[in-house]
């Protein structure tokens, strides 16, 4: 390697792993705040703690790392001009292309550890952090019952509409719907004016007391009549006591994994064969869907009990005319709007299920393209923001920092609008997964040329030129037809 290509590698590198931690540092920040209310109040150890956001942390590279390479190269470059070295390079017939030499071919080194990296660790990070979500989920002490709205703690769901105290343990305007094993469905409800939440240290019973409320226990009647009345029995007390196992709440294994299912966690050789799958069950669901109204429409099946009074011979314009009986015709009409119905019924529920089943193969073959976009993302934003530094001729976190994120945030916006429209069937999902990638390329081919050829990115000496003939033009003709 030469000392020119080992001086511009080293001037990149130093910037790159600087802003590469930075945005890491922001976007892990991000991931805390978003997750806060799933690790507040769980009494979890730091160690859970940080191997959450270890799980997370490989997630974020998709979006970290094509930041960082367009801000890194913004600012080397625009440095590099900054400082006129663009000038001395090229005053010894040093092109561009040359001097970006070394950093392409890191780039396609660092492309293909990306790939590798959106093909390997991040399906294991995803089935990682999803596991250790659910499990951190069902980790709900005592003492985390949330104001407003229904907490399930043991077999009981409980509503507050105020806590207060040292630990919350008083309770205001206590709703409780109690569970019962050999029922379906909320039965007994309990209401109180106040309460309180007692425990032992290190005991797995929680004690609630209930002050001042009534007791409702909906009645199981044989009668079908007495039931339609929804008898219930409803009782006054002044104290009454709830004791909460907490038992399973508090042996929760924080390293139990379980089969879990996202597009995400699949490597590229599972995502083919899950679309694959996908994409048969679905087909044959479309297949079927035909014979299948035919049979719930009980065409197939149909035997009419009604007999037709007039003679087989004697046209009938309309089908009831064939029927002298209102009852008959009543009847015939009833089960043909039935039918109608269960049929538009089955129709917009078939839909519905096969549109679900059509957004979840699009947001697996989106997955399947985005282990590729990733990788040829970089290396096009590489070339978008190269030579738009040697173009700005500005270093440093000012302008160029604001001209990356602004490129960068056009680039990620264009596709998630583009993902979301290719989950929803309006546009394919190669389409969806490419579109920002595909808009990006001619945009750093053209910058590349307007760098490689020492033109802005305006011509504004050009422009004027320009406004001011047609101006003159514009006042020659006036002047002639006065």
């Amino acid at each position: 390697m030469k000392i020119l290509d080992r001086y511009i590698l080293v001037s990149y590198l130093k910037t790159f792993i600087s802003v590469f931690l930075i945005l890491m540092f922001i976007f892990v920040l991000q991931t805390i705040w978003l997750y806060i209310s799933e690790l507040a109040g769980k009494d979890l150890d730091l160690d859970i703690i940080l191997r959450f956001l270890l799980y997370f942390s490989p997630k974020l590279i998709p979006l970290v790392l094509p930041l960082t390479i367009l801000v890194s190269s913004i600012m080397v470059f625009g440095n590099f001009a900054e400082k006129y070295e663009f000038a001395a390079m090229k005053s010894t017939g040093i092109s561009l292309q040359r001097a970006m030499r070394s950093l392409m071919v890191f780039i396609l080194i660092l492309s293909g550890t990306v790939f590798y990296f959106a093909n390997e660790v991040i399906p294991w990070s995803e089935y990682k952090s999803l596991n250790l979500r659910r499990n951190i989920a069902q980790l709900k002490p005592a003492v985390a019952i949330s104001e407003g709205q229904f907490s399930t703690v043991g077999d009981i769901t409980i509503k507050v509409a105020k806590k207060s105290g040292e630990r919350g343990q008083y309770l205001d305007d206590v709703i409780i719907h109690k569970k019962n094993p050999n029922r379906v469905g909320n039965h007994t409800v309990i209401k109180a004016k106040s309460g309180e939440l007692t425990s032992q240290e290190g005991s797995n019973t929680l004690s609630l007391i209930l002050f001042d409320g009534n007791y409702y226990d909906e009645i199981l009647s044989s009668d079908q009549k007495k039931q339609h009345r929804k008898p219930f029995a409803k009782s006054y007390f002044e104290s009454y006591t709830i004791n909460i196992d907490l038992s399973e709440i508090n042996n929760i294994d924080l390293e139990e994994e379980q089969e879990l299912s996202n597009e995400k966690m699949y490597r590229i050789s599972e995502l083919k064969i899950e679309i694959d799958s996908l994409s048969q069950d679905f087909n044959q669901d479309i297949i079927k869907f035909p014979d299948d109204i035919k049979v719930r429409s009980g065409i197939t099946t149909m035997e009419s009990g009604y007999k037709p009074q007039t003679s087989d011979t004697v046209p009938v314009v309309n089908i009831l005319d064939a029927y002298t009986l209102k009852a008959e015709k009543s009847q015939i009409l009833s089960n043909a709007i039935n039918t109608v119905n269960g049929s538009i019924q089955s129709i917009t529920a078939k839909r519905l299920h096969l549109q679900n089943k059509q957004k979840r193969l699009n947001k697996y073959e989106i997955a399947l393209h985005d282990k590729y976009v990733i990788a040829f993302g970089c290396i096009i934003l590489f070339f978008v923001g190269a030579p738009l530094g040697a173009i700005i001729r500005k270093g440093g976190m000012g302008l160029p920092m604001v001209v990356a994120i602004s490129i960068f945030l056009t680039y990620h916006f264009l596709g998630i609008f583009a993902k979301n429209s290719a989950e929803n069937g309006k546009l394919l999902p190669f389409f969806g997964a490419w579109l920002s990638t595909f808009i990006m390329l001619p945009l750093g081919v053209w910058l590349t040329y307007r760098a490689t050829t020492d033109q802005g990115i305006f011509d504004v000496s050009s422009i004027s030129e320009s406004i001011g003939n047609f101006f003159k033009k514009l006042f020659m003709i006036k002047s002639k037809n006065s």
